[in-house]
């Protein structure tokens, strides 16, 4: 059963990782591969700096379209389990920002899961972001290209 969490404090992925495969307990030897992707808060964006990030959502609606998305990838490829975390809030450079996971079977499954999630929660994803920087403050119109 996916497991889809919104964070509005930081969260160490790695962390989140160990313990997700603590639960699983024995399940995991069925696991030939595990895809993780995690995205992280970069210090500048169209050539300014930035000081940090303010993630504002939806509550109950972004769950739902990750949920969706998710499910989605369940539908396409062969996938035994998936954690997806997404913050929201404050968030300060070098902060995880997202963490996607999939175990699958094979590679290629979940390799193809993980970077359709990922995409798909880039355009349809309830999220809106506002970047502080020296200068003031900007909400972000465009998300930046893959």
């Amino acid at each position: 059963m996916p497991v889809i969490a919104l964070k509005d404090h930081p969260f160490d992925p790695y962390q989140e990782l160990t313990a997700f495969r603590t639960v699983q307990g024995g399940k995991a030897a069925k696991y030939g591969a595990q895809s993780i992707f995690i995205g992280t808060m970069r210090d500048f964006n169209e050539g300014e700096t930035v000081e940090r990030l303010w993630l504002e959502h939806y509550p109950g609606m972004t769950e739902r379209e990750l949920a969706r998305i998710v499910e989605q990838a369940f539908a396409r490829w062969a996938m035994d389990e998936a954690l997806v975390m997404h913050r929201v809030g404050e968030i300060k450079p070098a902060d995880a920002i997202v963490l996607i996971a999939f175990w699958s079977a094979h590679r290629g499954a979940a390799l193809d899961a993980t970077r359709f999630v990922i995409e798909e929660l880039k355009h349809r994803a309830p999220f809106w972001k506002k970047e502080t920087l020296g200068r003031g403050t900007r909400w972000v119109e465009r998300n930046t290209p893959a």
